[in-house]
């Protein structure tokens, strides 16, 4: 991609809305609160603004980084002290808006894991532009967020994007590589920097509750089937458990899902959670590349 800004328009109505989407449910964050009962909230807050979800609706919770997307079995309720990450993605006409943003409901106890992460998307965004290495935005992340006692997640990173392909090559680390990838002018891309006290490095743990398609083969099984004709005008997009779950009930689903994974049909992706069980916040915005760069995800 290549161009001006108003080749763009629907890269930045998609970010204006994941925008607004993140806005809407941080506002619903608090102890107490169901986090299914806000993701729901958000995803249809993103329906009534003229998108879809580009991906399921993510609160990732303490040393959870990713991927936390519960069905009502595992619901969590928020509690204090928690720091809780909220991820949301907009999607218009194939053009994606990705954002994400941390709360701390310990009264301020962890705001300094919090400005880590956030100084090193400041930083990052700064250099962004046609021709700059990848890996200087990368060492411009891992620096910020040393700077703060804390170390970056080594096994995450941003990414560019394309029409409905949430995560394209090259990707953008939170640490450097030696690599000799530049940002190319119109490309659109997201730097998403989490910060953690631990090692810096996160691994699968859990039940997966968010999947994508990654085969277009057919299966004799029915309640895959179901599932199939269910996600059919995803274009690809990721999809939820949940959402399955509220179409044909939770024993199908889980049966249905199984099998479209063994066969190869599906991808899995559960929770990331930090290898060392410790904290994680993160931030994040979604950027287009030009001579004087557009953050769509970046509202008043």
């Amino acid at each position: 991609m290549a161009g001006s800004q108003e080749e763009f328009q629907d890269w930045i109505l998609a970010g204006r809305v994941a925008a607004q989407a993140l806005s809407f449910g941080k506002e619903k964050i608090s102890a107490g609160k169901s986090v299914m009962e806000i993701l729901d909230n958000v995803e249809q807050f993103i329906l009534e603004n003229g998108a879809i979800p580009a991906f399921p609706a993510q609160i990732s919770v303490n040393e959870v980084a990713a991927h936390f997307c519960p069905t009502s079995a595992e619901d969590y309720t928020l509690k204090e002290g928690d720091v809780v990450k909220l991820d949301v993605g907009a999607c218009v006409n194939g053009a994606i808006g990705d954002c994400a943003f941390t709360v701390d409901l310990s009264g301020g106890k962890h705001e300094k894991l919090l400005e880590a992460s956030k100084k090193a998307l400041h930083e990052a965004l700064s250099l962004v532009k046609p021709g700059i290495l990848i890996r200087e935005i990368s060492e411009a992340i891992q620096k910020a967020i040393k700077s703060y006692g804390f170390s970056p997640v080594r096994n995450l990173s941003g990414h560019t994007m394309d029409l409905y392909n949430i995560h394209t090559d090259p990707s953008i680390p939170n640490v450097p590589f030696d690599s000799p990838h530049r940002l190319m002018q119109g490309q659109v891309i997201a730097i998403e920097p989490f910060a953690t006290p631990g090692d810096g490095v996160v691994e699968e743990k859990g039940k997966p509750n968010v999947f994508m398609l990654k085969s277009e083969r057919n299966t004799r099984h029915p309640y895959a089937r179901e599932i199939l004709k269910l996600i059919k005008n995803s274009n690809g997009l990721p999809f939820s458990r949940r959402l399955i779950e509220k179409s044909i009930g939770a024993p199908k689903t889980a049966l249905g899902l199984s099998v479209l994974s063994r066969e190869g049909i599906i991808a899995e992706f559960p929770p990331l959670v930090e290898k060392t069980n410790s904290l994680v916040s993160q931030f994040e915005h979604t950027v287009i590349v030009l001579e004087k760069p557009v953050i769509t995800t970046l509202i008043d």
